[in-house]
């Protein structure tokens, strides 16, 4: 266990690296400065030669790229210089100094996103803190749909295999993988929450906080998470029901199964206590790389829902060249595939004793 781990948390360093590196270099070669995103129409020379020393922009592309990770770093080296842009600010950074001398500081922290360019240097681990939960509920409540559904209609596909049902279901699994999120949540947004509001009574937009009419305090709106995990949850559930029938009607076939129905057991009986638990392996793969994909995916789906997570953040980052926001949401999207990636590969010693850490 402790050697999986090691290998693991290695691998976990070195993606998250990649990560970092690419989206970083990404940014740094495409049209647009943030330092005039910042200032807007107010900007001038001086103004924005302020900016730049500041935030780093008139430092070398390796320069800022070698100060980004040594923020991300738990271990970091800081200039003793107030006047350097590695100064270590304790207010800033957190954490504490390990080892000083006359020129710099080796300093113990968490990792540090820096802040962000558009909403007054708010800090980006903040700016997560708040719409990451958001983006978590509607991920767990769209997969929690995909998941009942479509092992449900799994089994009832594989019960009724060759018969018009088995192929609707089939038929309609295909239509729903083929769907991409932002078209379903345009359709879906227009029909139930315009066409149709006063029968469903849900709404075009809207979080799962809204302000009252004062504009005070939040109430929770669950009737806005429907619409959002229904369509969030459309290919998952395609993907799931196919995967559940298809591997249904392959672990039907094993010897240990006609064994169990020589016995005299139900069908009933041999699906639920044989044959389910074995048909999960290729189910338990596909939820834990469609969960960790709706976090990244929820993206379209947030924004046009008006749902303010996560996703949303990323779309409004983007058009403001806001790049701290962007690479703390993309590193924490990263995280959490690897981390899922992990829990994924444990779970599978509990569903097959063959399978070795």
């Amino acid at each position: 266990m402790v050697r999986f781990l090691s290998h693991k948390l290695l691998q976990m360093g070195l993606t998250l690296l990649g990560v970092v590196t690419i989206v970083f270099f990404l940014f740094s070669v495409l049209p647009g400065d943030p330092s005039q995103m910042m200032l807007g129409q107010n900007q001038n020379q001086e103004q924005q030669r302020i900016i730049q020393k500041k935030y780093g922009f008139d430092l070398a592309v390796e320069k800022q790229y070698l100060f980004f990770l040594n923020d991300l770093s738990p271990f970091s080296i800081h200039s003793q210089n107030p006047a350097s842009f590695s100064h270590y600010d304790k207010n800033k950074y957190g954490g504490f100094v390990l080892v000083e001398t006359k020129a710099w500081q080796l300093v113990v922290k968490w990792p540090y996103l820096r802040t962000s360019y558009q909403k007054r240097g708010k800090p980006v681990a903040e700016i997560i803190a708040e719409t990451l939960p958001n983006t978590f509920v509607l991920a767990v409540a769209a997969m929690s749909i995909a998941v009942f559904l479509g092992i449900l209609l799994g089994i009832v596909a594989m019960l009724q295999k060759g018969r018009f049902l088995d192929t609707f279901l089939q038929g309609v699994s295909t239509l729903g993988m083929s769907l991409p999120s932002f078209f379903s949540a345009i359709i879906a947004s227009w029909l139930f929450g315009l066409v149709w509001h006063e029968f469903t009574g849900l709404n075009m937009t809207g979080s799962l906080y809204e302000l009252d009419d004062y504009g005070e305090t939040n109430h929770l709106e669950l009737k806005n998470l429907v619409l959002p995990a229904l369509v969030l949850g459309i290919r998952p559930l395609a993907v799931i029901t196919q995967l559940m029938r298809n591997s249904l009607l392959e672990v039907m076939e094993q010897d240990y199964i006609r064994t169990a129905r020589a016995k005299g057991l139900s069908r009933y009986q041999i699906i639920y206590k044989h044959a389910l638990k074995n048909a999960l392996n290729p189910v338990v793969t596909a939820i834990s790389g469609w969960f960790a994909s709706l976090l990244a995916g929820a993206i379209f789906v947030e924004y046009i829902f008006g749902w303010r997570g996560l996703g949303k953040e990323i779309v409004m980052a983007l058009n403001t060249l806001d790049i701290p926001v962007i690479m703390g949401a993309v590193l924490i999207i990263a995280f959490f595939f690897i981390i899922i990636n992990i829990v994924v590969d444990m779970l599978y010693v509990y569903l097959d004793p063959q399978v070795k850490l």
